[in-house]
């Protein structure tokens, strides 16, 4: 299956190296201190962010910095089937988002407090995790947590030895399947002035 066509076409048009078309909103959830909704192409997530507030388990309480927890969870409608593995991963990557954001957010400055992030999936079609870190950003940036500044991700992997940005849901899905134990997945976070890469291979 060719993945990039002659004239340098990926299957939903795009270039290698071209990012979806991206839409975000502040101040989706009414009830939450920040809230965000972040489009990627078809992929949808919503993130609401609550605190700095009393830490509700003092065990867990921090003397110095803010305690802060995360909670990634896919709605059912958002994938065409139910994915088992899917959910499995839940924990994993909303570790991921945690320590993400714990190195953006300045902690020290709202010590023995809590700040609860939760992002949710409406409708994936890959960049899953990236959508929900730019999502977990801006609702945080709307709560007005003091932050070392935006943090941004984009997924970004190999299709055929063809590098392509920004993989949709059959991309990721067939770069999995093609690439096996060699296959490269990795997520960019900008901070400041910095580039910060995750990369995970399976």
């Amino acid at each position: 299956m060719e993945f990039v066509s002659p004239e340098g076409l990926r299957l939903d048009g795009r270039r290698p190296m071209e990012m979806r078309q991206i839409r975000a909103e502040i101040g989706v959830v009414a009830k939450a201190d920040g809230s965000a909704m972040f489009e990627m192409g078809n992929t949808k997530v919503i993130a609401a962010v609550y605190g700095p507030k009393e830490v509700q388990n003092r065990s867990q309480q921090l003397n110095a910095n803010a305690l802060v927890r995360c909670e990634y969870t896919m709605a059912n409608f958002s994938t065409r089937r139910s994915d088992e593995k899917t959910k499995g991963r839940s924990t994993e990557i909303s570790l991921v988002i945690r320590q993400t954001m714990e190195e953006c957010i300045l902690t020290n400055l709202m010590p023995r407090s809590q700040i609860d992030i939760f992002v949710q999936v409406l409708q994936a079609d890959g960049g899953t995790r990236s959508a929900c870190i730019n999502a977990a950003t801006l609702a945080l940036a709307d709560a007005g947590i003091p932050m070392r500044d935006l943090v941004t991700s984009c997924s970004a992997g190999y299709l055929n030895s063809t590098p392509l940005l920004d993989l949709n849901y059959i991309e990721d899905t067939c770069n999995r399947r093609l690439q096996g134990s060699c296959r490269l997945h990795r997520e960019i976070l900008l901070e400041n002035t910095k580039q910060l890469e995750y990369r995970r291979g399976t």
